[in-house]
């Protein structure tokens, strides 16, 4: 109910009267909802920063090796091709870069590891050691659906996201901004 005396005014569920008209939820939302594209952001470098380490370990023998110790033998399939897969993609969905085409061939990598893999000992992912296949795989599905977020390399070359779609920022586009425009 609004104080009859000020228009700008609600109550909140305490029975307070508020300045703003927000109840405490709504600027609690409205504060998630900004910082939406920073915690999306930092899940794709988190997830990416994973994913490179998977590639890394397989290719290179860095943090533990491959299952254990050891690397994958150049060219061996399906896990060599699979560990190039993590550490690159892994690198540019880190980096903001070409995401979504990075984060399809991630998901599906890891949708193919799970099935050809895990799937055959068991059927649940607990039961087949396939857990880290099923989360990165629907993990990159959905950087596929949402993009990069704030911290992007992509950011920098002038693309934006846009609800639903991504489009490139002309030089009004960025004037407008009061951004700076390259030659």
């Amino acid at each position: 109910m609004k104080n009859p005396n000020n228009p700008n005014t609600a109550n909140d569920p305490s029975g307070e009267v508020r300045q703003g008209g927000q109840s405490d939820a709504g600027s609690l939302t409205d504060r998630l909802n900004q910082a939406q594209p920073y915690a999306l952001g930092l899940f794709r470098i988190v997830v990416g920063l994973l994913f490179a380490c998977h590639g890394a370990a397989s290719l290179f023998g860095v943090l533990g090796g491959a299952m254990g110790g050891g690397t994958i033998p150049a060219g061996t399939w399906p896990g060599w091709y699979a560990a190039v897969i993590q550490l690159g993609a892994g690198v540019l969905v880190l980096a903001g870069l070409g995401t979504r085409s990075a984060a399809f061939l991630a998901s599906g990598s890891m949708a193919y590891a799970y099935f050809k893999v895990h799937q055959p000992e068991s059927l649940f992912p607990l039961q087949n050691g396939g857990e880290t296949a099923a989360l990165f795989c629907w993990a990159f599905a959905l950087l596929v659906f949402t993009g990069p977020g704030a911290l992007a390399v992509d950011r920098l070359f002038g693309t934006r996201v846009a609800t639903g779609s991504t489009t490139r920022r002309t030089n009004e586009d960025r004037e407008e901004q009061g951004a700076p425009v390259g030659a």
